[in-house]
């Protein structure tokens, strides 16, 4: 079975539909891993998530920090942006269906043959995968059972800004969370920082890119939530490929064949911003 790894969708519905058509997908001899953020800016975010979800068993898909906020204003515990495109998800008929369907994703979605793990944001280089494993399994189990409703308005904050294993309750779930959807400027000790999120030179003094910091591991680590490296991770020290290629913000929707490497693109039919 091929696997294709595709980027954030944002909503960009029409450029997910040729996405498809240009890698010849076929449901039951292929299968779609999808970074996150499913939602949100794009002019589709409806259409688009209904058309993840009707793939479900043929797609794997995290959870990024856009489809946590839906799911946060859809249950009271956010509010609407003016740059949101939420609204028509909000008021859908079958919105219960999908927003259920949403928040029982996960955080991270690996595959042994191809040696590939896949999260919305990076892992901590201070992360083993098996640490990672268990940590996302912990917000997986919280996110998908009655305690998300009791976490929810607990769920937004940058403290603590470094998860410590000794953390317990809301603040471990909080920074279990933000490590999978949020990351991207860390220390070398692990603090995230939460403040730049444009290029690699919008760096706060002593932080770095997360996957600027050596790993002890091989696996290739799959990663979408920052659009502003146009899918590129410049200076990686790790086996790490980014997909988020900025289609909601003008840029291209990326597909990378995880067996042969193979990329390909589509364009963005919005004007770059």
């Amino acid at each position: 079975m091929t696997i294709w790894a595709i980027g954030d969708l944002h909503g960009c519905g029409h450029e997910f539909d040729e996405l498809l058509k240009a890698i010849d997908f076929v449901p039951g001899r292929d299968h779609l891993w999808i970074t996150g953020d499913l939602i949100n800016r794009g002019p589709q975010s409806l259409e688009t998530l209904r058309r993840v979800h009707g793939l479900r068993e043929h797609a794997s898909v995290v959870l990024g920090n856009h489809d946590l906020h839906l799911l946060a204003v859809a249950f009271g515990h956010g509010r609407l942006k003016p740059s949101d495109t939420l609204a028509d998800i909000l008021e859908a008929p079958d919105r219960d269906v999908l927003l259920e369907w949403l928040r029982c994703q996960p955080l991270m979605v690996e595959s042994q043959t191809h040696q590939c793990v896949m999260t919305h944001a990076g892992l901590l280089p201070q992360w083993s995968i098996e640490r990672a494993r268990q940590y996302a399994r912990e917000g997986e189990a919280m996110l998908s059972s009655r305690q998300f409703f009791e976490f929810l308005p607990h769920m937004y904050g940058n403290e603590p800004a470094r998860f410590e294993p000794a953390l317990r309750g809301n603040d471990r779930l909080r920074a279990i969370i933000n490590v999978f959807t949020r990351m991207r400027f860390i220390d070398e000790r692990g603090t995230l920082d939460f403040s730049a999120k444009e290029g690699l030179d919008s760096a706060p003094e002593g932080f770095r890119p997360w996957f600027c910091f050596e790993r002890g591991d091989t696996e290739r680590l799959i990663f979408g939530h920052w659009a502003a490296l146009e899918g590129r991770a410049p200076g990686a020290q790790a086996n790490v490929r980014s997909l988020d290629a900025g289609c909601v913000w003008g840029g291209a929707l990326m597909a990378m064949n995880l067996e042969t490497d193979q990329v390909v693109t589509i364009a963005a039919q919005k004007p770059r911003q």
